[in-house]
């Protein structure tokens, strides 16, 4: 028996992983753009001073058109991830993504045109928000598996802070090259994941399930480095048909199959969209919308796009102990370590805040010292639950979704998931500027209360699934075991046995074919 390599699997799964590079920089970079002068004088309209002004309501249709389109694209690549496979779905909905990026960068003066154009990105986003979770949930070594998940998170992260430096380096530019770089250059990033199609391999277990057993062979040698013939090759592929077979045992899957009683696949698909749901309104994103507010409180003359720089990287610091954690904690202490942290923070920050800081747009030089005190603990634990979001509810609940779910429900449950996470992260743009203005730092109180639910929710209903396959995860939901003492379950010798029987028995049906061939 030969010595697997993990390597190939570990750059496969980097490189699928810059789907999250767009997902987020996409999000950043609008948000840059919407406060530039050109964008300004070509999307706004005029007031009454004769000066040009994006209006909230434009501001909105502009960044909502993308959250609308992700929540379609997300449930969308389903159907191209059964049809065409998970990389052929990759490449058209990369492809999709490019288009998009390329009607806004053209846009002249059309606020319609650059919103469709958000749409169309939105889509390829949305639909790779899903599909990047389950192609490395499917290719990745079990061992290594909540790593590589933890990567796309990674990439999200650092597609943000790579938008907000872009836009910090082009907004003084004069003319519509201040917005139209850091926009265009997302064609750039689309073209290179497109680029995949002349190395990604399908996911073996999808070639299986629809059987293409060669193709998956030399699919799962190929990622180990090892020979096809080689028994860790065929152990692998007989592991993966034996779990394959019971799972399609009750035909084509359907989009209520995900709420079924079969193998307790109504409260995975619940677990994976109440994580994202959770995650949404974990509070780190208020922090984006009102960081200058805040700053400025404390005394500081730090632009917005500073602001937004320094948020950005404080994330990506805090994503990197996370590819580490994952595994060595695990995704319930993980879960649970982020939700006291956080929810800490948001207490400290929220009353803090209320009873201290300076009414908005109050000049600097009439600041009290109290303001200025006030200004700089709320500072230091905006960053605090900044970092802790990024180290703990940021990459966990896409790890979670990743490896779930079983091969026949696995494109539509986690489908589900990414769209709960979008309709929520619209839902939180929409409604949060309008109630943080009527009570200020207070609605940090509202995270700070559903970080306590996230917390109580997660020790009831979420399973451990560190270092388990995701058969195993699968017998792991049948057993029953209790969520809190799942960290201790491991799979049952019957089920290996079974196992073992199984492979036997395809092993004679096969030398039978051979032998009457």
């Amino acid at each position: 028996m030969g010595i697997p390599s993990n390597h190939k699997a570990v750059l496969l799964a980097t490189f699928i992983a810059f789907g999250g590079f767009l997902f987020g920089y996409d999000i950043g970079v609008i948000s840059g753009c919407l406060i530039m002068p050109d964008f300004i004088d070509r999307f706004g309209t005029v007031d009454g001073s004769g000066n040009a002004v994006l209006s909230p309501a434009r501001q909105s249709i502009i960044t909502s058109l993308l959250s609308a389109g992700t929540f379609v694209g997300a449930l969308a690549q389903a159907f191209t991830s059964d049809r065409f496979g998970r990389r052929g779905s990759i490449l058209i909905w990369s492809a999709i993504f490019t288009v998009g990026t390329a009607v806004q960068t053209g846009t002249v003066r059309s606020i319609v045109q650059i919103t469709i154009g958000r749409f169309i990105a939105g889509l390829g986003v949305g639909a790779l928000s899903a599909i990047v979770p389950l192609y490395n949930g499917e290719t990745a070594p079990k061992a290594m598996r909540g790593m590589l998940l933890v990567l796309y998170q990674l990439q999200i992260i650092i597609g943000i802070f790579i938008s907000y430096i872009i836009d910090l380096g082009t907004h003084h530019i004069d003319g519509s090259a201040s917005w139209r770089i850091p926009v265009g250059l997302q064609m750039l990033w689309g073209l290179i994941l497109l680029s995949g199609i002349f190395f990604l391999p399908e996911s073996p277990r999808h070639l299986l399930g629809t059987g293409r057993e060669a193709e998956a062979r030399r699919v799962v040698a190929e990622l180990n480095s090892l020979p096809e013939d080689d028994p860790l090759v065929i152990d692998t592929i007989e592991e993966f048909e034996f779990g394959i077979r019971a799972e399609n045992e009750g035909g084509k899957a359907t989009w209520m199959e995900c709420f079924s009683e079969r193998n307790l696949l109504w409260k995975r698909t619940l677990n994976g969209m109440m994580l994202q749901f959770i995650q949404q309104l974990n509070g780190q994103n208020f922090y984006y919308y009102y960081g200058d507010t805040f700053f400025k409180s404390a005394g500081t003359e730090l632009d917005a796009y500073s602001i937004q720089a320094i948020l950005g990287g404080v994330s990506v610091v805090g994503t990197v102990p996370a590819l580490y954690l994952i595994e060595a904690w695990g995704r319930r202490k993980s879960l649970l370590t982020g939700a006291i942290m956080e929810a800490v923070c948001a207490l400290i920050a929220g009353l803090v805040g209320h009873y201290t800081l300076a009414a908005p747009n109050t000049p600097i030089d009439q600041l009290t010292k109290r303001n200025k005190q006030g200004g700089d603990v709320l500072i230091a634990f905006a960053v605090l639950h900044v970092f802790s979001f990024s180290v703990f509810w940021g990459p966990t609940p896409w790890v979670y979704l990743g490896e779930s779910f079983p091969l026949r429900v696995r494109p539509k449950a986690i489908a589900l998931g990414s769209a709960s996470n979008w309709i929520w992260n619209f839902l939180l743009s929409f409604f949060a500027p309008r109630i943080a203005n009527d009570i200020g730092p207070l609605i940090l109180l509202i995270f700070f209360g559903m970080l306590v639910f996230g917390y109580v929710y997660v020790y009831f209903f979420i399973p451990e699934t560190k270092g388990l396959s995701l058969e195993e995860v699968d017998e792991m939901y049948r057993s029953g075991v209790k969520p809190w003492n799942s960290a201790g379950w491991r799979p049952s010798e019957k089920h290996i046995h079974d196992k073992a029987d199984t492979t036997t028995e395809v092993r004679e049906v096969k030398e039978k074919d051979e032998i009457g061939a």
